[in-house]
């Protein structure tokens, strides 16, 4: 239990000796993102390749002689494409939700340009007086994130019907 306590603080204070400070800009959120999403997505490719690998038109195409290079492109690419999209569009909601979340916590992009988490956050210290000023942002995070997890399961329904 102290063991959370002290990384908590740690995480919430960032750095208390300013050793490792990174100015808030674009490219670092750019760079983190990435680094946290990239082995997932890696790891998403490699398990449908494989899967779709072992398929029986695969084989086929192997049976009539088709490089390795045809086959990527006309076989595993193309039976990859529904499952990478559905990924794709939940990952967007699941990266919109950790932007809206470090902008929240002043994590985010340079105080001069928009971003819903601060406007949530600016919001949050007149909420009992103005709630107008943190609603909309919160409703319009939430109806974006909403939106696209419904349009990643309407896609995956299709898929499945396919």
């Amino acid at each position: 239990v102290i063991g959370f306590w002290a990384y908590s603080g740690l995480a919430f204070n960032m750095d208390p000796l300013g050793v490792f400070y990174m100015e808030p800009n674009l490219l670092n959120i750019f760079v983190s993102v990435v680094f946290v999403n990239a082995p997932t997505v890696f790891r998403i490719v490699r398990g449908l390749t494989l899967d779709i690998k072992t398929r029986d038109y695969v084989a086929a195409a192997e049976t009539r002689g088709e490089g390795p290079w045809y086959i990527m492109l006309w076989e595993i690419l193309p039976n990859a494409r529904g499952p990478l999209i559905v990924d794709f569009c939940l990952r967007i909601g699941y990266i919109t939700i950790l932007l809206g979340t470090l902008g929240f916590f002043g994590l985010g992009v340079s105080p001069e340009s928009p971003d819903w988490g601060m406007t949530i956050n600016e919001g949050r210290k007149l909420l009992s007086i103005y709630p107008h000023l943190a609603i909309p942002p919160a409703l319009a995070l939430m109806s974006l994130v909403l939106g696209l997890n419904l349009l990643a399961d309407g896609l995956r329904e299709q898929s499945l019907k396919d």
